[in-house]
């Protein structure tokens, strides 16, 4: 399969195209082969997962990152690396959070909520959901659900004692009091996010909200998985591995004796 036709298709999946920043937000930034057989996919786009794709014979990386260039050289590195393995490459950024299989939502249906609005806004795309479950939990109960789904540990702080109807929710880094402080507004007995600081702790113990937070990677890697699995669905011969990325963000205490 040739790579323009998968970015064409990719093109027609998303309802925000016309967005003037749609462009700034996704796209091929590496053509290496044209001819598509194996891709893989992953959160970020760095040269550890450059590494991955390169065992594994892939010919596409399609990512939900594309190098950050505050980062500072990793894009270059990337760009370099990418055309000596002659990969080629494909992100997708805030289309993905806010499209109907993206970010938000493919971790909203396996948490088994039901989406009541979008929110977050950014440059014309909504980044975050506020969902409910059909019936209460309670914060531990979502806290254990969480790290199930995430494979990974989560930190939480529990600010109020009711249980867990309505959920605030931004992918990746929502970290920001602004962003806490929209869920606050719609009334959400819990935020989650991937990203968090002092002020986002003490903003939601301030207001009143149960805080959970992730990792920035593996709260946004289910929406790059339902975007490769949708080219699956199209190119049947195309196969699609998962690119491993280390678990980074992850809290580890250290004891010393």
């Amino acid at each position: 399969m040739r790579l323009t036709e998968i970015e064409q298709y990719i093109l027609e999946l998303f309802t925000t195209k016309d967005n003037e920043h749609f462009y700034e937000e996704s796209g091929i930034t590496v053509r290496g082969t044209e001819d598509i057989k194996r891709i893989g996919y992953c959160t970020n786009l760095t040269l550890d997962t450059i590494e991955e794709a390169r065992k594994n014979k892939v010919d596409l990386i399609i990512t939900h990152h594309d190098a950050w260039e505050f980062i500072y050289e990793l894009k270059e590195a990337c760009k370099e690396k990418l055309l000596e393995y002659n990969i080629s490459h494909y992100f997708n950024h805030l289309p993905l959070d806010d499209c109907e299989f993206g970010t938000n939502n493919s971790l909203i249906e396996r948490l088994g909520l039901k989406i009541i609005e979008r929110t977050h806004e950014e440059d014309g795309f909504f980044c975050g959901r506020v969902a409910e479950f059909k019936e209460e939990i309670t914060f531990e109960e979502l806290v254990k659900k969480l790290e199930d789904i995430l494979e990974e540990p989560v930190q939480s702080w529990k600010f109020k004692d009711e249980k867990i109807r309505t959920v605030g929710l931004v992918c990746g880094g929502g970290g920001f009091t602004t962003d806490v402080r929209e869920a606050v507004e719609r009334n959400c007995d819990v935020y989650i996010t991937g990203e968090k600081v002092l002020y986002t702790i003490e903003y939601a113990k301030f207001a009143g909200i149960n805080l959970i937070v992730g990792s920035h990677t593996f709260t946004e890697v289910f929406g790059i998985e339902s975007l490769a699995m949708k080219i699956k669905d199209k190119y049947k011969d195309i196969e699609i591995i998962k690119l491993q990325e280390e678990h980074l963000e992850v809290f580890h205490s250290v004891l010393k004796g």
